[in-house]
């Protein structure tokens, strides 16, 4: 299912279990910000004010919850690095995350799980994360499908090479967990919202 970027206040008031008239109002008075559809009366809520007015109100939020969130795919074999970016991400409620620790495991699931994003460790114990990033290029079904490569290599060369196999962006470890989520963020052309 395509995952959409902007509400009407039908939706909105869908998600929030609340009337239309209730989000109108929330929208007219300037508490849910959005942009009106320019030539008509119809109002618009983009999916990240939507999020920020449902916490601010401590509104439970199941429907966008289940229907919105961004899949991230994490590759990498190191589980205490795992376990942090996954605890990040799904902090954040937007996303949720599986797990791959090797290559082939990768490539099953970018089949299967059709993630938004896959962030990848370039170091892995079967193949490197530059053969991932060819394979899943490769494929055109998946070509909406970003890569953010991660390890502790800094040569440039080998960075450029990554980028020419298909990786959208690279970060070298160690590496701050907000630098990573701002990264994803942009890449998937989402706002990043302050802790």
């Amino acid at each position: 299912m395509a995952i959409k970027e902007y509400l009407t206040t039908g939706q909105a008031a869908k998600i929030c279990k609340c009337s239309q008239q209730t989000i109108i109002r929330c929208f007219d008075n300037g508490q849910l910000k959005g942009y009106r559809v320019p030539g008509s009366r119809f109002r618009r809520i983009p999916r990240e004010h939507l999020f920020a007015f449902i916490r601010e109100h401590g509104i439970p939020a199941d429907a966008i919850e289940t229907t919105n969130k961004r899949k991230v795919l994490v590759v990498d074999d190191d589980p205490d690095l795992v376990e942090l970016i996954v605890s990040v991400l799904e902090s954040d409620r937007r996303f949720e995350t599986r797990i791959a620790t090797n290559g082939f495991e990768a490539g099953m699931m970018v089949k299967e799980y059709r993630p938004d994003i896959i962030v990848l460790d370039v170091m892995l114990p079967d193949i490197n994360g530059k053969e991932v990033c060819a394979r899943v290029r490769s494929d055109e079904s998946l070509e909406n499908v970003k890569i953010i490569c991660i390890s502790g290599m800094v040569e440039r060369n080998k960075i450029k090479a990554l980028k020419d196999a298909g990786a959208d962006d690279f970060l070298q470890k160690p590496f701050e967990t907000d630098v990573l989520l701002s990264q994803i963020c942009r890449l998937l052309g989402i706002e990043a919202v302050a802790a």
